[in-house]
């Protein structure tokens, strides 16, 4: 048998270790390469869960609009109201599209009663007569300093007569009062927020403006809101 040289086998274990050296760096590119798809994906799936969660959201505010929508739907808002007085009835159409805030507002008083056995608490000839369960002498007062600079005004920001509203002014307890303009008021807008308008009964708006006033135009004779009724027709 031939004796192996130690110099052969030294090239020969050489020869061995090559493919080992190969393998090694083969490794490393595999383990790049993964790493590499395993962050692809990480990111991927983060960009999805994202994603989902925004059109979730997106889809939970659209069916909550809808439902509020819906909600608002379903409230059949009247086209009249008739005030009833201890003078008279006044019949006043609703304008729903001036301010609906304000006339759901008074709808939902109406409803549970609010302006029952309320009384009618300041009346300014040629300005307004105004009732509710609100008993604020400021806005009212306020005008009547205004009215007396009438001719100084802008007369083209004025209103007409026989106007529905109600103060701009914020009450506590849900309290909401009712004006009635008895003649043009400049600049009303600034004061009260107007829904409606008198379509029968002017003359009993008249008839509660003529009545003596204390000092702080306060009825003598006290004129009570029997009920508020809505309806479709009248």
């Amino acid at each position: 048998m031939a004796r192996i040289k130690p110099q052969t086998l030294l090239q020969q274990s050489k020869k061995k270790k090559g493919p080992s050296r190969f393998s090694v760096a083969t490794t490393v590119i595999y383990g790049l390469i993964v790493a590499g798809m395993v962050l692809f994906i990480f990111a991927t799936c983060r960009y999805l869960s994202r994603r989902s969660k925004v059109q979730m959201e997106d889809a939970l505010s659209a069916v909550e609009h809808d439902n509020a929508f819906g909600e608002r739907k379903k409230v059949d808002i009247p086209r009249y109201a008739v005030i009833s007085t201890s003078k008279g009835s006044i019949t006043v159409e609703i304008y729903k599209e001036g301010s609906p805030e304000v006339v759901e507002e008074f709808v939902d008083s109406c409803s549970k009663g609010r302006f029952k056995g309320m009384f009618f608490n300041r009346v300014i000839k040629n300005f307004v007569i105004q009732g509710g369960d609100v008993d604020s002498a400021g806005t009212t007062e306020d005008w009547t300093l205004r009215g007396k600079h009438y001719s100084q005004l802008d007369t083209s920001l004025k209103h007409e007569a026989f106007m529905l509203g109600t103060s701009k002014t914020k009450h506590d307890g849900g309290r909401f009062d009712l004006l009635i303009t008895t003649a043009p008021i400049p600049d009303l807008n600034e004061k009260v927020n107007v829904f409606g308008r008198v379509i029968k009964g002017e003359d009993v708006v008249q008839e509660i403006e003529e009545v003596d006033t204390d000092d702080h135009y306060r009825p003598k004779t006290p004129i009570a809101i029997i009920e508020v009724t809505l309806k479709q027709k009248v």
